[in-house]
């Protein structure tokens, strides 16, 4: 998954929740720009940032082995 893929999928989770970019931002730590980097696939978030806002929104990091292709 690329980091723009993740972004927008916070911000939708965020959007749907009705949470703001300010109090999303302040709830996880980090500031406003970071996040809107994030969400716009500008940054590179450190899995700590990234669980820190998953958490916030109801959602949760995974990783999955990948199934060799033949």
């Amino acid at each position: 998954m690329l980091v723009s893929e993740i972004g927008q999928m916070i911000k939708a989770r965020r959007n749907t929740l009705g949470i703001t970019q300010p109090d999303l931002a302040e709830m996880a730590g980090i500031s406003v720009n970071t996040l809107y980097k994030i969400e716009t696939g500008q940054a590179n978030p450190t899995v700590e940032v990234l669980n820190k806002i998953a958490k916030i929104l109801g959602m949760e990091l995974s990783l999955d082995v990948k199934k060799p292709e033949l």
